[in-house]
C-alpha cells in the first residue's frame, strides 16, 4: 500500500473507532509537506463508499489534506452513511492527488481516461476524477458533471480540466 493510501485507512481507522483525528506523520516526509489538492475514494466489494476532496489545496500541507479529506469520505459523503467500524477491513481506499485546474476552450481537450474535468455555470460546479469505471466518453464526463453541480443540459458552461496521480 502506498504510503498515501496508509495514512488515509490509518485515519478512517482511527477517527471511525475513537472520533479522535489522528496527527500528520512527524517528523513529515517532503512528498506530504507540498501543498495539493486531493481526493479520497473509498471502495467495498467493489462500490463506490465515499469520495470527498479538494479541487485545491485548503490545507497547510498534502498530509493535512488526506487527513482531512479521509474522515470528510468515510463519515460526511451525503450519499452514504458513515462507515461503521465493522467496515473498515472491506474497504479499499485510494488517494488523489490533483494536478492544478486548466482552463480549456471546449470538450475536444479532454479524455475522460486522463483527464479529470470540472464543469461550472455560475457559482455551480460540478466535478468528475479521470479514468472512472463505466465512464468511457466526453459526454458522459460532462453530464455527470453537469448532475453533479445542478447545472441544466442547456446552461451555458466554462470547462477546466486536470490530472491526477492515484495512489493505493
Amino acid at each position: 500500500m502506498h504510503p498515501y493510501a496508509a495514512l488515509a485507512k490509518q485515519t478512517i481507522g482511527e477517527y471511525v473507532r475513537t472520533g479522535h483525528v489522528p496527527a500528520p506523520p512527524d517528523p513529515l516526509p517532503e512528498n506530504l509537506a507540498v501543498s495539493a489538492g486531493a481526493f479520497v475514494s473509498l471502495k467495498k466489494a467493489g462500490d463506490l463508499r465515499g469520495c470527498i476532496g479538494t479541487i485545491e489545496p485548503v490545507r497547510e500541507n498534502l498530509a493535512l489534506e488526506i487527513i482531512g479529506n479521509a474522515i470528510a469520505a468515510s463519515t460526511r459523503d451525503p450519499r452514504f452513511p458513515p462507515v461503521s467500524p465493522d467496515e473498515l477491513d472491506a474497504l479499499d481506499i485510494s488517494v488523489d492527488v490533483l494536478s492544478p485546474p486548466q482552463p480549456i476552450d471546449g470538450p475536444e481537450s479532454l479524455d475522460p481516461k486522463r483527464y479529470g474535468v470540472i464543469v461550472s455555470a455560475g457559482n455551480r460546479r460540478g466535478l468528475l476524477l479521470p479514468d472512472i469505471e463505466g465512464v468511457n466518453t466526453v459526454e458522459e464526463q460532462i453530464a455527470i458533471c453537469r448532475r453533479k453541480g445542478g447545472i441544466g443540459q442547456d446552461e451555458e458552461i466554462t470547462l477546466q480540466r486536470f490530472t491526477v496521480e492515484r495512489y493505493r
